[in-house]
């Protein structure tokens, strides 16, 4: 199967699986998207829709959130992964806020990679799905499912999404990196599949008789 042959196979593929589908991380406004994405990195969407409502309870909003110590802020998201970090991270961020964008989350990649704790990765899934704006988040998972279907060679994550922003439509971008994610957890986990096990795998490679050694980010 040509290259173009597999990205249109997979773009009806997930539509078919997934054709709505919702934000994994709970979250009601632009900043507590912000932070659940925040919280995500070195933890799962499950433990971050744990910790979240008794956090945004005491905050869900800039201005509350700056109220806050560290201390108390590290101790509802101790659950977390790099809790410490993060903690002050998201102090910092929030003061960020309201010193320099009158307590809104700005709707600008730059001024976003530039807060505290906020990577290309977090302000492109804020950009894209808290504002609509077109961007292709990707993570460690994308980056292997796009090895195993051979749409990308890249081994890093830049990379990565430059390959994928060139081979998929522009309007697809926002709903896409999240059906690769839930077709990723549900069919092709890094233990359940290797490349010769799944659906889309199997269908872009029928033949293939070895496991993909993906390249690690």
């Amino acid at each position: 199967m040509l290259k173009k042959d597999r990205v249109t196979y997979i773009l009806a593929k997930l539509d078919e699986l997934y054709p709505q589908p919702p934000i994994p991380l709970d979250h009601k406004n632009p900043f507590t998207l912000l932070i659940a994405v925040l919280l995500s990195a070195q933890c799962t969407d499950e433990r971050v829709n744990l910790v979240t409502p008794a956090l945004f309870a005491r905050a869900d909003n800039p201005f509350d959130m700056a109220q806050l110590e560290v201390d108390e802020i590290l101790e509802l998201i101790r659950s977390c992964g790099l809790s410490p970090q993060k903690s002050k991270a998201i102090s910092k961020l929030s003061q960020i806020l309201l010193d320099e964008h009158d307590g809104n989350v700005p709707e600008d990649m730059e001024a976003l990679e530039r807060l505290p704790g906020v990577g290309h990765k977090t302000a492109s899934v804020v950009m894209s799905q808290a504002f609509g704006h077109p961007a292709f988040p990707v993570d460690t998972h994308i980056h292997r499912l796009a090895q195993r279907w051979g749409l990308s060679s890249g081994k890093n994550v830049v990379r990565t999404e430059k390959d994928l922003k060139r081979l998929f439509p522009r309007d697809s971008w926002n709903t896409l990196h999240l059906q690769i994610i839930y077709y990723g957890r549900e069919f092709c986990s890094a233990r359940g599949c290797d490349g010769r096990v799944c659906e889309i795998c199997t269908t872009c490679y029928p033949n293939r008789k070895k496991a993909v050694i993906n390249k690690k980010p």
